[in-house]
């Protein structure tokens, strides 16, 4: 009789190209997801050895995490900016690998592009140059962040070493209460476990309150997977999941064969975490580190470190409510989808916001969508500064960023000091606490808004 198996351990079962005792196992790669900051130094690693990508059609690349969010058209590039661009333009020219560049009508954050073109599909290992990579396991694909030497090995060869991780449930029963997001479930999981608690585990995340999730909603759930140290997240694919891929450029056209591609009965998990999602509420970070995080409500905990309150300008004890801020950020490949903009724009419609805010779709389909629906209207009626897509604040690589000191409530997914921008203050939240916040001038309680 054959054992159970996690939906983790069937992926990677069916991937292994070559094992031995007390190694790495050779794993083969179904889709490579490249950026332009990650890949320069691996297509001249080729160059210099004469090699050649192994499978262009199961690589794609596109621009992100440096390219203005401003007009382009009337946006000046800097000299470092235009470089990098012309660089993956070249490469994956002379490589023959499809590229969603500046000019294409795809263009977005890699995350976001990866599952709208339908190339992130359920039984896939995925892998690109970016720890968010986590984000195609909504999918039920095993997906990771990988470094700018194996984004090289895999180029060359669609293989990578690595060593097999542990299984870890995270099982979410009930139902997420009115105003809670799965941006607050996330930043509950990870305070909960810390930022280190599930390193070296996969985490798959199960139960009704799950199920229920919407696929935006779970890709902003597997995305800060990372945050937590995990190697990858992962959920189930469901009838949720086929009919968001049906149709779209890349899917599949059955999905008969993923039906049943999910954890046995039975199987077993190296550890397991039980939530119950109707006692959370919305949550925000008050530290250094995605980690420390409290619900909305609460107060800064008596045992954070004196170097992260020092450096946040808080103090222990401190209610976050209230907290006056200077700028809200509105994208990311965490929460930049159709589904984000609607939720921060249902409750700036017909309000001002007394902070600078910067709404940025996480792609050009993203960004069509809100036109079309008039939420581009919404975020400029209420003073907000609606951008093109990338990676814009998450990472302030392309001139967005914050000035020393400043206090920015962000949807991204770190709040690392700097992270934003040298001394700048990052709280992490959901778009909804982020809208509130951005009308109120503080930090502030969406759910009286709703």
């Amino acid at each position: 009789m054959v054992a159970p198996k996690t939906l983790f351990e069937k992926i990677w079962d069916a991937h292994v190209v070559a094992s031995e005792p007390d190694c790495p196992v050779v794993l083969y790669i179904d889709l490579h997801l490249i950026h332009e900051m990650t890949s320069p130094q691996a297509f001249s690693g080729l160059r210099a050895r004469g090699l050649r990508v192994r499978r262009p059609d199961r690589t794609v690349a596109t621009v992100d995490h440096i390219i203005p969010t401003l007009n382009r058209a009337q946006a000046e590039i800097p000299p470092s900016t235009a470089e990098l661009v012309r660089q993956i333009e070249k490469n994956c020219s002379d490589f023959g690998v499809a590229l969603h560049g500046v000019s294409s009508e795809s263009q977005g954050i890699v995350h976001v592009i990866g599952p709208e073109l339908g190339l992130t599909q359920p039984g896939m290992t995925i892998v690109c140059g970016d720890s968010h990579t986590s984000t195609h396991g909504a999918f039920g694909a095993l997906a990771f962040g990988i470094g700018t030497s194996e984004v090289e090995h895999v180029l060359a060869t669609q293989c990578l070493l690595q060593r097999r991780p542990k299984t870890f449930e995270v099982k979410v029963d009930g139902s997420l209460p009115r105003g809670v997001t799965a941006k607050d479930l996330v930043l509950a999981i990870i305070a909960r476990l810390g930022i280190g608690g599930a390193t070296e585990h996969v985490l798959e995340y199960r139960g009704e309150a799950v199920r229920a999730l919407s696929m935006d909603e779970r890709m902003t759930v597997c995305n800060m997977s990372i945050e937590a140290g995990a190697r990858a997240g992962m959920i189930a694919p469901d009838e949720t999941t086929f009919a968001w891929l049906r149709g779209r450029r890349f899917a599949p056209k059955s999905f008969d064969a993923f039906r049943d591609l999910k954890s046995d009965d039975g199987a077993r998990f190296d550890r397991t975490l039980e939530i119950d999602a109707s006692r959370l509420e919305p949550m925000i970070t008050y530290g250094t580190n995605p980690g420390m995080g409290m619900p909305i409500s609460g107060v800064v905990p008596a045992e954070t470190s004196k170097q992260a309150l020092d450096y946040m300008g808080l103090k222990a004890g401190q209610r976050m409510l209230g907290q006056s801020i200077d700028v809200v950020f509105i994208g990311s490949c965490t929460n930049s989808r159709i589904s984000d903009l609607r939720s921060a724009a249902s409750v700036l419609k017909g309000r001002r916001v007394k902070a600078r805010v910067l709404v940025v779709p996480g792609s050009l389909p993203i960004k069509r969508q809100a036109e079309e629906e008039g939420l581009d209207r919404v975020f400029r009626e209420a003073g907000c500064e609606w951008r093109e897509p990338g990676c814009s604040m998450c990472i302030a690589l392309n001139g967005d960023e914050l000035a020393e000191g400043q206090y920015c409530v962000s949807t991204s997914n770190r709040n690392f000091e700097g992270r934003q921008g040298k001394g700048g203050r990052t709280l992490l939240a959901s778009p909804l606490t982020a809208a509130a916040s951005a009308i109120e001038g503080r930090v502030a309680d969406a759910r009286q808004y709703l």
